[in-house]
Order: C-alpha cells, then structure tokens, then sequence
C-alpha cells in the first residue's frame, strides 16, 4: 500500500506494473466499502492492464489525520438527531460525488495518469461518471457496476437516508466483538452469501468509516437534485459508458440500471449498454468476479 495527500487527507492506494495497454483502469469503490473488494477482479485483469485502486478519503485506509481518536468521531453522531428530520447534510456539500470526482482528478495527475477508463460500483459509479466529465481528455470511458437510478421518490428516499443514519449509529467499537457477527454480513446485499473473509473485511470497514464522511456522503448523494441530475449528466456525456447489473440485485434493481443508462447516446443509438449478470446481487465484483473481469475486458478492449 501507498498513499498520496490530497486536501490534506492521506489516500491509501495500489497500483499494478504498467502493460503494453495505453489505459490504466481505476477503480472507485462504493458507500462503506474499500478498495480491497476490487482484488478478485484486479488479478483477473492486471496482466493486461495497469490497474489503480484507492480509499475514497474517510473511507478504508484514507483517514483525515484530525479524526482518528474514534471517542470523538462517535460523538459526532450524537449531532445527527438534531438533523435527522430535515435529511440534510451540514457539511456543505463537502461529500457530492462531485466533491469526491475532483479528488480522483487530483490523484491521477499526482500518479501521472493521463488515458483511464474508470469503474465504479454504487456510490462508485456516481463519483466515476462524474470523474469522466471533469477529466473529459483523460477517461476514456466508464463502466458503472451495481449502480443507476435518476428517479427521485421522495417518500422512498426519505426513508432510505433517516434508515441510513440509524444504521451508522448503531456501529460502536464492541459490535466488532459479537460473536458471529460476519454471518450477518455474509448475506446482507448478496444473491449467495459471501466467503466470511468478505465479511469479516465489510464489518471491519463499516466499523473505521469516517463518521463525518459516511453520513456526508449519504445525505449528499441523495439529496432531489442529485439524483435528478443524473440523466441529464449521462445524456451529455461523450465517452462510451456501460452499465453492469446484477440480475438479483435488491439495492439498485437492474429497472433503475437500465433507466439511467437509457439517457446515454449507447442506449438510444447503438443498442443497449446494460449486461446483466445472472445469480448476482449487490456486490458483483465479490460475487461473480470473473464475470465482471471478463465484460471489463471486453468493453475496454473494443473501445
């Protein structure tokens, strides 16, 4: 592992040795994850091509320095009832996709990366097609994993952000000594459950997320202008973009993958830029790894 500062946040990050491809393929993992879920797939692909993948910042291994005493970072949600009414986010939108897009910019000029495809998942997917508009010369294309939408329901959406913040309180530092606890996150999310290694690894990153981080990225990613923003950012987008679904996926239903690829010139002119992954829930590139290698592969290699 390396890290590199930007904004003064240290992000821990991986990169392969070069290949004989002119692409680097980066990879942006999603809401309460880190970048080691992209490992199956990396070794898949690393032969072939150069392959970055980082911590988003207060995610994973890229801690801000001023909030690693967790006594302090819990007493943050404390905070959140006062809020948790209005769903708001009192961070000034220091958490958007957006936000975090300029922080992968930031990162590719400091590694030197000048021609990328970016892969995102979830959350992910956002921040990568984000990324591919404010770094149009630079990504060559995007590949959105588990991750659509463009539909903003607001009783579904309020819902969804007021379960999200009671999800993050309920994460002290003992919850990672319950016995047994990974079973639950063997299944959480999945068509099948997962190695517990898996789960082992999402209950230790749900437990060191920044908490000032995952709730800002939570209300801020879902926030009506956001989501309604989506459409209109994929219909202008000109680089290729294609969407990989998961057949089973309960989180982002394949409806909502394909409702937002639908905007994309690949969609409306040159057939459909949806794949559909068959036994495959929310976390495709832990569940059908060489699947996911393989359309990667493919898309990357006719573009």
């Amino acid at each position: 592992m390396a890290t590199i500062e930007i904004l003064g946040v240290p992000h821990a990050y991986e990169l392969t040795a070069p290949t004989s491809s002119p692409h680097t393929l980066v990879f942006v993992h999603g809401w309460l994850n880190s970048r080691g879920y992209w490992q199956p797939v990396i070794s898949l692909l690393s032969d072939d091509f150069q392959c970055l993948s980082y911590d988003l910042s207060g995610f994973g291994e890229s801690q801000p320095k001023a909030n690693k005493d967790y006594s302090r970072k819990q007493t943050f949600f404390s905070l959140s009832n006062a809020y948790s009414d209005a769903v708001t986010n009192p961070f000034d939108s220091l958490y958007t996709p957006s936000a975090y897009a300029q922080h992968l910019a930031a990162l590719l000029q400091k590694l030197n990366i000048t021609s990328a495809w970016l892969i995102g998942h979830s959350l992910g997917g956002t921040i990568a097609l984000w990324g591919a508009t404010q770094m149009p010369e630079c990504i060559k294309g995007v590949i959105c994993i588990n991750a659509g939408g463009g539909i903003y329901l607001k009783e579904a959406f309020e819902e969804f952000r007021l379960a999200g913040q009671r999800f993050l309180q309920i994460r002290p530092r003992w919850l990672s000594q319950v016995p047994l606890i990974d079973l639950l996150f063997t299944r959480t999310s999945v068509a099948r459950p997962l190695d517990r290694y898996w789960a082992r690894q999402r209950v230790i990153d749900f437990l060191v997320a920044d908490p000032e981080a995952a709730l800002g990225t939570l209300l801020d990613s879902t926030t009506e202008e956001e989501i309604n923003r989506l459409p209109q950012l994929v219909s202008q987008m000109k680089q290729p973009v294609y969407f990989l679904a998961g057949a089973e996926d309960k989180v982002m239903e394949p409806k909502y993958v394909r409702h937002l690829a639908s905007f994309h010139p690949l969609f409306k002119y040159c057939g459909d830029n949806v794949i559909e992954i068959p036994d495959c829930g929310h976390l495709a590139m832990l569940e059908q790894p060489d699947a996911v290698a393989t359309h990667i592969r493919s898309i990357v290699v006719s573009d």
